[in-house]
């Protein structure tokens, strides 16, 4: 167990990164911020993961592997979002999504 810090706690400090990712991603119009928010909200439910495993059972590391998972998988979905941010800014000269119509249909 963690030294003074309690699993409420934990939960509290990764629902806030979780929502504060959620209104990033709802507000922004550019593409790069709401990528990063996209981010913000994975690595919280990462360290949910993490947090809870070790507070209901230590000594398997399924939490730990799962948060392994979920971060190769935001880097793979980082690369492919960046890809295609950098296509479009090619095409259009803007990354604001309400100017972007390219890949509408």
């Amino acid at each position: 167990m963690i030294e003074g810090v309690t699993l409420v706690e934990i939960m509290s400090l990764t629902t806030i990164l979780f929502f504060i990712g959620v209104y990033g991603f709802l507000t922004r119009t550019n593409l790069m911020a709401m990528l990063m928010s996209l981010e913000l909200m994975i690595n919280a439910e990462a360290v949910n993961f993490v947090s809870i495993n070790k507070y209901l059972s230590p000594a398997i590391l399924q939490g730990q592997i799962f948060s392994l998972f979920i971060i190769a998988l935001a880097a793979a979905e980082t690369a492919l979002a960046v890809a295609i941010i950098l296509h479009l800014f090619r095409l259009t000269n803007t990354i604001d999504v309400k100017e972007v119509k390219t890949l509408k249909y």
